[in-house]
């Protein structure tokens, strides 16, 4: 596949609206509250955003937190990749991909292994995928689940915050 022309820059103020009212208009819910926070704290260097632009049109992002709030991550001083999301109309066109690899780049200056997490219902089904061809693997802890990792026999509710988390030794 070739890839399609992308322009990845870091997240500016007078993106947000445009971000938000893009995911408003296919029924998602990710307010202009979210992306002044995100804004915000990639100011103070706690994450930074990357987007993805096709032909001047939004097309998706990610974020990487430089400090992650998954235990083993923070403990590891492993950097997680978070909030990955590209439009619908633009998948499986490689933006993904490419906002991946800036990703990977980025860290690959402080850490020499990548973190994510991702969700464990169909909705992650492309993503699972996706993180696997590009060598992450399951970091051996299990699923986690709203702070903790289930027990066998354990009821729990599937929903976006059941997880697996993976790493990737980049380099």
């Amino acid at each position: 596949m070739q890839k399609i022309r992308v322009l990845i820059r870091k997240l500016e103020q007078n993106d947000i609206q445009e971000i938000a009212e893009a995911f408003h208009a296919i029924g998602w819910d990710k307010p202009v509250s979210q992306y002044e926070r995100y804004y915000m704290e990639q100011v103070d260097k706690i994450r930074d955003v990357y987007i993805a632009f096709v032909k001047g049109e939004f097309a998706g992002y990610l974020t990487i937190c430089w400090t992650s709030t998954y235990g083993a991550f923070r403990e590891g001083n492993i950097p997680e990749i978070v909030d990955f999301n590209v439009l619908p109309g633009y998948r499986r066109q490689g933006i993904g991909t490419q906002l991946v690899e800036k990703a990977e780049s980025e860290i690959a200056n402080v850490s020499p292994i990548a973190g994510i997490g991702v969700g464990m219902d169909s909705d992650y089904g492309s993503a699972q995928r996706l993180y696997v061809l590009r060598g992450y693997v399951p970091d051996g802890r299990g699923l986690h689940y709203r702070g903790h990792y289930p027990m066998y026999g354990e009821k729990i509710t599937v929903d976006a915050s059941l997880a697996i988390y993976l790493t990737k030794k980049l380099k």
